[in-house]
């Protein structure tokens, strides 16, 4: 592998560092690995649906679909594997090229390994090193041996994305019913479901997961290509190859100069050496002054020793030749020589020793005149300190005794058994709204007396009854028994008067508000809709 021609940085790299590696090669080459996907895809797709359908099982297309998906990830495999060269193939030569590369290794991927979640790992083995049959077994376990874990987590979360877009395009569509129908189409789509569902909703569900296979597959296998370089690198050095090799080919330009310099250096190196070699002294001459040396040492050492104080040779007229000799300039002289740190060297040594802690001790207890005259002189000041400690112990004193005092007071409050408060809870009044089954010809007349009587809530009730006896006669449709306020404003849509189909909605809301929500309409609010309801839906007075 021409590892030198990377177009990535290669480094020793952590695993979740590696899956951002590979899914970054995706998202760089989104079109060169999605358009040859879609391209096969899309036939593969269609004949698979179209021979479910011929079989008369449209519910079992998607898992062939999900088996064949090794089939693309081949696709974006070869596209990552050119393009960290520098060389992007295109998409026609991206399906071209599938003819005949790594089919020798590929179908245990589609066999017995196609539940393993290191699939995305350990395709490159297979599909990009060529190794013989019986080697790759071992180099599949030296790859996943650092990745295992990370490769599993990385299998996992992908397949967890798929099924988040599934349920969420599935969601999607009845984002789109109203909410006054949404409940009856949660029943009718659980009710197709369960039954019989029609062959376009099983080609739609089979093309939901298709796409979601799609759009998370190449990510899968960046992210697993990725950690299987990581892995290579470490395994392999990689990282140490690129920077030796780019330190040859540096030394290599580097190489005419480094030759220059050392022409240029070479004929002024060699008259020197001849220069040196002509004023050394000789072997010979060499060796006869090593010969005359050891004699010369020989004969001091066979000399008798002498003692300088009494040899008549070591005053000072011996040595200058006079009796008149002044020795003070010279004595001075040897005095400095003495003195000289390089004549008589000092250092200093420092080493720890042992302290005796008893005797420590003792010098610590020993009084110090100096302190207990200090303290005399700070007698003084101390007074007032000494006064506000009493003060602050007479006050903990007080609280204490209040503390004794009240104790049969708080004590039993403490313990939990004393008597407590207990807050009277007011009854909760129940008004039950009753409304006779059959509603009476002066609705209106009988909701007035209602409400006089401090019923409110009674009398908006035989108002909405007898509102939906009127309006179901308008409307000319029945309604079922128990209908509810949603399923009455749709059959109102029926009646033919927009008059009272508005209305209709105005009684329908002051019902809820006052069943729901507590909000009952006052005196002229509820009049005026009384009369309104009499005179537009003919009630008798």
């Amino acid at each position: 592998m021409r590892i030198d021609q990377l177009d990535v940085v290669l480094r020793a790299r952590s695993g979740w560092e590696a899956v951002e590696l590979g899914t970054a090669l995706v998202r760089r080459h989104a079109r060169a690995i999605w358009a040859p996907i879609l391209l096969l895809g899309l036939p593969v797709f269609a004949l698979v649906n179209a021979l479910a359908w011929w079989a008369d099982a449209f519910g079992w297309a998607w898992l062939l679909m999900w088996w064949l998906k090794p089939v693309f990830d081949r696709l974006a495999l070869y596209v990552m594997s050119r393009s960290i060269f520098g060389e992007a193939p295109g998409v026609l030569q991206t399906l071209r090229a599938q003819r005949q590369w790594g089919w020798s290794g590929f179908w245990g991927y589609l066999g017995w390994r196609r539940f393993s979640p290191l699939r995305a790992l350990l395709l490159p083995v297979n599909l990009l090193e060529g190794n013989p049959p019986e080697h790759r077994g071992a180099r599949r376990r030296a790859i996943a041996g650092g990745a295992f874990g990370h490769a599993v987590l990385l299998a996992a979360t992908c397949m967890a994305f798929e099924l988040v877009l599934v349920a969420g395009c599935i969601a999607a569509v009845f984002l789109f019913v109203p909410f006054e129908l949404l409940s009856d189409s949660w029943r009718a789509a659980w009710a197709m479901v369960r039954d019989d569902t029609p062959a376009w909703a099983l080609l739609g569900l089979n093309l939901v997961f298709w796409l979601s296979a799609t759009l998370i597959g190449p990510f899968y296998t960046g992210a697993g290509f990725g950690l299987y370089l990581n892995r290579r690198t470490e395994m392999e050095a990689w990282d140490v190859e690129i920077a030796f090799r780019r330190l040859r080919d540096r030394l290599q330009q580097a190489a005419p100069l480094l030759v220059l310099a050392l022409v240029l250096a070479w004929p002024g190196t060699a008259v020197h050496a001849q220069s040196a070699d002509a004023d050394a002294p000789s072997l010979e001459q060499l060796l006869d002054d090593a010969e005359a040396e050891a004699e010369t040492d020989t004969r001091d050492a066979e000399r008798p020793t002498a003692t300088y104080a009494n040899d008549p040779t070591n005053t000072a007229a011996g040595i200058f030749g006079t009796d008149e000799v002044d020795t003070a300039g010279f004595r001075q002289a040897v005095q400095r020589a003495y003195e000289d740190p390089l004549q008589s060297p000092t250092r200093q040594v420092s080493r720890w020793e042992r302290i005796d802690h008893d005797a420590a001790k003792k010098e610590k207890k020993k009084p110090d005149p100096k302190d207990a005259d200090t303290a005399r002189k700070r007698k003084g000041p101390l007074l007032p300190a000494q006064i506000a400690e009493w003060m602050l112990w007479g006050l903990v004193g007080i609280l204490l005794v209040i503390l004794v005092v009240t104790a049969p007071r708080w004590l039993r409050w403490l313990r939990g058994d004393g008597a407590r408060r207990r807050s009277t809870v007011s009854a909760v009044v129940e008004d039950d709204i009753t409304v006779p089954q059959e509603v009476p010809p002066d609705a209106a007349a009988r909701a007035r007396a209602l409400w006089q009587q401090g019923r409110p809530r009674q009398a908006l009730a035989l108002l909405y009854r007898a509102s939906v006896d009127s309006m179901s006669e308008r409307a000319q449709m029945a309604l079922p028994p128990g209908a509810t306020e949603a399923q009455c404003l749709r059959v109102s849509r029926r009646m033919p008067d927009a008059a009272d189909r508005s209305l209709f909605a105005r009684v329908v809301r002051v019902w809820q508000y006052a069943a729901y929500a507590g909000r009952l309409p006052d005196d002229d609010a509820f009049e005026s809709l009384a009369s309104t309801l009499q005179q537009q839906f003919r009630w008798r007075g």
